[in-house]
Formats: C-alpha cells, sequence, structure tokens
C-alpha cells in the first residue's frame, strides 16, 4: 500500500510563488513515476508535471518554464515549485504514481495517460488571486 500527502498548497497573489510537497510512505520506492495534477472546478483533471526514476521531467504546455518538478528518493518526497504563478493555476493539486516505473523517455504521451498513475493524494488546494 503506498501513501501519498500533499502539502504546501494555499493562497497566493499572482506572480509569486508557492512549492507543494508531497510526502511519500508505503510499499514506493525510487523506481515509481512520480506525477502533479490539478483539477480546478468545472473542468477535468489534467496533468501538470512528472517525474521518472532517471530524472526526465515532463510539463504540460500552460505550465513549462514556470514550474519545476523535484523528487528527493531519500526522503521520498516529491515537489512543484510554482514561479510566477497565474490566476489559471487555481486548482486542487493532486500528487501521483505510477508504481509501473514508466520511462518517460520511452513513453512520453504518459503527460496524458492519467490512468496510469496507480495511487493518488488527497489533493491540496492553490488560489491564485
Amino acid at each position: 500500500h503506498v501513501q501519498l500527502v500533499e502539502s504546501g498548497g494555499g493562497s497566493v497573489q499572482a506572480g509569486g510563488s508557492l512549492r507543494l510537497s508531497c510526502a511519500a510512505s508505503g510499499d514506493i520506492d525510487s523506481t515509481y513515476c512520480m506525477g502533479w495534477f490539478r483539477q480546478a472546478p468545472g473542468k477535468e483533471r489534467e496533468a501538470v508535471a512528472l517525474i521518472d526514476r532517471f530524472g526526465t521531467a515532463s510539463y504540460a504546455a500552460g505550465v513549462a518554464g514556470r514550474f519545476s518538478i523535484s523528487r528527493d528518493n531519500a526522503e521520498n518526497i516529491l515537489y512543484l515549485q510554482m514561479n510566477p504563478v497565474k490566476p489559471e493555476d487555481t486548482a486542487m493539486y493532486y500528487c501521483a504514481a505510477d508504481s509501473r516505473g514508466t520511462s518517460i523517455k520511452l513513453l512520453p504521451s504518459i503527460l496524458f495517460r492519467e490512468f496510469e498513475f496507480n495511487f493518488w493524494g488527497r489533493g491540496t488546494q492553490v488560489t491564485v488571486s
């Protein structure tokens, strides 16, 4: 069993920064592909950024150049640095894990394959005004 707990959300002004964290515990290791997803009110959940066991990252077009995903394999923590934020970044942000350890280089379309992620956190709210 894998547990993912997000933290770091909150309210921030446009142009500011925020760092989300996701603490992973249980039967998880550094081979997992990890990712951040978000869901805004009235919209479908979408991928924001992914990082695989090789450190390869993939970003949604709307956040590339503003957000940065990283992972601390020793502590099993996933991060999302958001800077600068925009009002359209307002959403519930979810941490997710893919236990198959997908390589982003071998399957770049995983950014659009949410179903590949079999463990999910409960989310942390980000509000940008």
